[in-house]
C-alpha cells in the first residue's frame, strides 16, 4: 500500500471502519441525536445497527445529523501536514451539508502554521455509500501509483458521472427533513405511495412513484438500466453498490433480483458490493432506504 498521499472523508462516506483501517483512509465522523441536544460521533460512539434500531424502536422521533467542525477536520489534518504527507480530503455534496465549508476552513487554519501543506478538499457532489465508492476509486488511484496531481484530476473527472437510484419506506421522513417538501410529504401519508428518487450532481430528484415496495425498488433497477444506455459505454467501466437501511436480507434479495436483470440485458457481472447506508443520509430517508449507486472507476 502506498503512503504517497493520504486519503480522508467526512463520515458520509458510510464506510465499514473496518475496512478504512485496512486501506489507510481516515473517516471524520459526522454528529447523531435523538433529542436535539446530545450528540454522538456516528460510528464511533454511536454504532449505525443501534442507530436503525432506535429508529425502529420510536418510530415518531426523528433523529439529527451534525457536520464535523472546522477543529475535527483541523485534528485529522494535523498529522499529516506535520509529516509533509499530502491529503485529498473527499467530503458531500454541498447541496446537503457544510462539512466540506468546514473542510476548507480546517485547511486555511492548517497552511498558517504549515505552508507548506498539500491540502485539496473535494467536493464528491454525492454522498453516503455512492460516495464510499468514490473512495474506494481514490484508494484504487492511490494504491495503483497514480500521483497525487493526476490523483485529484481523476476524481474530479470521474465524479459528475455519479447517481443513486432508490426508494424509502415512506415519505415521512424526507417531508420532516424538507428534502422533498410539505405537499409531496402529505400526498404521500394519504394516498400511500412510495418515491423513487435519483441522486445527481449534488441534488435529489423526482423520479417516479409506486405503491408498493416491489414497484419502487423495480422502478429503481429501470433508472439503471436507463443510465447505463445513455452512457452507451461498457460495463466494466463502472463501479456499483446496493445500499440499504436497516433490512439486510431484503438487500441480498434485491442484488440477487438486479444481478438477474443485468445478466438478461446483456450486462456481465459477477457481484454486486452490499454497504449500509449510515446515520448521516437516514436521519432524511428513515430506517428503510434502499437503492443503487454508479460511478465510473477511476482506473480500469
Amino acid at each position: 500500500m502506498s503512503d504517497k498521499y493520504q486519503i480522508i472523508s467526512d463520515g458520509s462516506c458510510d464506510l465499514d471502519p473496518e475496512w478504512a483501517k485496512e486501506h489507510n483512509v481516515d473517516v471524520v465522523p459526522f454528529y447523531v441525536s435523538f433529542d436535539s441536544q446530545n450528540y454522538q460521533k456516528e460510528m464511533v460512539e454511536l454504532g449505525v445497527r443501534e442507530f436503525y434500531q432506535r429508529m425502529v424502536d420510536n418510530p415518531k422521533v426523528y433523529p439529527k445529523s451534525s457536520m464535523p467542525s472546522v477543529q475535527d477536520f483541523v485534528d485529522h489534518f494535523t498529522p499529516y501536514a506535520e509529516a509533509k504527507t499530502p491529503i485529498i480530503c473527499i467530503c458531500i455534496t454541498t447541496k446537503f451539508s457544510g462539512s466540506m465549508q468546514s473542510a476548507v476552513n480546517a485547511r486555511e487554519m492548517i497552511l498558517e502554521d504549515y505552508p507548506d501543506a498539500q491540502i485539496t478538499v473535494i467536493d464528491s457532489t454525492i454522498n453516503t455509500v455512492l460516495q464510499g465508492l468514490y473512495v474506494m476509486e481514490a484508494v484504487r488511484l492511490r494504491d495503483t501509483g497514480a500521483g497525487y496531481e493526476e490523483s485529484v484530476k481523476r476524481l474530479e473527472e470521474i465524479k459528475s458521472t455519479g447517481r443513486i437510484f432508490f426508494t424509502v419506506g415512506d415519505m415521512e421522513y424526507l417531508s420532516h427533513g424538507g428534502r422533498i417538501g410539505k405537499v409531496a410529504g402529505v400526498a404521500g401519508s394519504i394516498l400511500g405511495i412510495r418515491p423513487v428518487i435519483t441522486l445527481k450532481q449534488g441534488e435529489i430528484f423526482p423520479s417516479g412513484i409506486g405503491r408498493s415496495r416491489k414497484s419502487t425498488v423495480s422502478k429503481a433497477a429501470d433508472l439503471l438500466l436507463n443510465y447505463l444506455k445513455e452512457t452507451q459505454g461498457d460495463f466494466k467501466r463502472f463501479s456499483i453498490d446496493i445500499g440499504y437501511g436497516y433490512d439486510k436480507a431484503e438487500a441480498e434479495a434485491f442484488r440477487d433480483s438486479l444481478l438477474d436483470t443485468l445478466h438478461k440485458n446483456g450486462y456481465e457481472i459477477d457481484d454486486i458490493l452490499l454497504l449500509q447506508i449510515g446515520a448521516t443520509i437516514s436521519v432524511h430517508t428513515g430506517p428503510y432506504p434502499l437503492g443503487i449507486s454508479i460511478i465510473e472507476k477511476s482506473v480500469y
